[in-house]
């Protein structure tokens, strides 16, 4: 079998190159990839290379693919493994195997450190480790994005439940956000944020009774309120504000005269700059809990706590790097009973466009960039979709089905795409 794969031989040196994957052993599994979201925790392996945690070190000898929010169907499956999968299943994968004999050890995960499996492929071979950790998972809703969204949307769900709570005298921790608390999302309308946002108002099982949401870019604000508004999120019970901190005077203190002066219960850093986890800090109520969601590039990474607050108002920090298997799970079983992620989506492209597209992915402005791999498009935002369309008729027939879902991304558009020639280039 055949594959076209962008693989990573060394810092900043991606190649989209087609090559023979080997047979597949007893313990393996075949699949097709259908789509990758590609994340910006490629562009930092990309760009780190061997000194990746979970790159090898070997990279340039043994180069890997890379992308790890994929989904796909299977195409064969093993002797090993025929009893819990068969060929035509719909498939996500949680990447964090924790397994500690890949190739890097406990931190191996698919799209950073493997030879034959990573998001940005046709095809792709599923290694033992994957099922024998119970990562490989399946998907039962409709289209493939839902599925290759819920990684991204697990490490908000796991985020939530790492935050938790105490009881005076106790040294018992309560895990979770707060329920019927303040939460606050701040820098909050980029694609996690959104994600973040989705999944707050949707849950059922605890909700904050109020969330604030904030950033500095109206435009990404107004995007944000189209797509999850006020008046949805307070059908469940939540008091939702978004909020340009940008032209507040002193973000601290107009933000916490929102909660009354008693301050945020749950805060959430979507950014890794140091003013706003400061912020963050100002924000906490007694037992508040921040968490610092958002991944910093430098090691050296700091930011002012107040420890006066750590010790007399139990204020405490936590940090999540992705979700669980648990928190994929929950993550597709939101998507197989409706919750559409479409709303973190503005770009679509082909394998073609993965490499300028994952090496420039913090200048690229939007949303999740959406990558079909048998399909040879350029990376093209969903609102480019009317203008090019007077010069193609692909993209013209996609403008009409997005237009018809409020300017969202989905299923319909996503099965039209996948019925066009493969190798056609827009």
């Amino acid at each position: 079998m055949k594959t076209k794969a962008v693989r990573l031989y060394g810092k900043n040196d991606l190649r989209l190159e087609e090559f023979d994957l080997p047979q597949i052993r007893e313990d393996e599994i075949l699949a097709k990839v259908v789509c990758d979201s590609l994340c910006m925790s490629s562009y930092k392996a990309t760009h780190e290379a061997d000194i990746h945690k979970r790159v090898p070190r070997d990279v340039a000898e043994h180069p890997v693919i890379i992308g790890h929010e994929f989904a796909g169907e299977l195409v064969e499956v093993g002797s090993k493994w025929s009893h819990a999968f068969r060929a035509g299943d719909k498939f996500s994968i949680q990447p964090a195997l924790n397994y500690g004999n890949g190739p890097v050890g406990i931190l191996s995960a698919p799209g950073y450190s493997y030879r034959y499996i990573g998001g940005d492929a046709s095809y792709v071979i599923i290694p033992n480790e994957v099922m024998a950790n119970g990562c490989l998972l399946k998907y039962t809703g409709a289209g493939y994005y839902p599925a290759s969204l819920s990684e991204p949307l697990s490490c908000v769900i796991g985020a939530m439940h790492a935050n938790y709570h105490t009881t005076p005298g106790s040294y018992l921790h309560h895990m979770e956000i707060k329920d019927g608390g303040h939460m606050a999302i701040l820098a909050g309308v980029g694609p996690m944020g959104l994600a973040a946002i989705n999944y707050a108002i949707h849950r059922t099982d605890r909700r904050p009774k109020q969330l604030v949401v904030t950033d500095i870019d109206q435009v990404r604000l107004d995007r944000a309120e189209l797509l999850y508004s006020p008046a949805t999120a307070a059908q469940n019970g939540i008091a939702l504000k978004y909020v340009n901190t940008g032209a507040m005077a002193n973000p601290v203190d107009e933000l916490k005269a929102l909660t009354q002066g008693k301050g945020y219960d749950d805060v959430f850093v979507f950014a890794p700059v140091a003013p706003i986890v400061e912020q963050a800090d100002g924000l906490l109520a007694f037992d508040g809990c921040l968490n610092f969601f958002a991944g910093p590039a430098k090691a050296d990474f700091k930011a002012l706590f107040n420890f006066y607050n750590v010790h007399y108002a139990y204020t405490h920090v936590v940090g999540t790097s992705g979700g669980n298997t648990d928190d994929m799970k929950e993550a597709l079983a939101m998507m197989g009973a409706g919750l559409d992620p479409a709303g973190l989506v503005t770009h679509v492209g082909g394998i073609n466009a993965v490499i300028d597209t994952t090496m420039n992915l913090p200048s690229i402005p939007g949303g999740k960039k959406l990558i079909y791999t048998h399909i040879q498009m350029p990376l093209t935002s969903i609102t480019e979709f009317e203008t090019k369309g007077k010069e193609h008729p692909v993209y013209a027939e996609l403008h009409r089905i997005c237009t018809a879902h409020n300017g969202l991304w989905n299923i319909e558009a996503e099965t039209y795409l996948l019925t066009q020639n493969y190798e056609l280039n827009f």
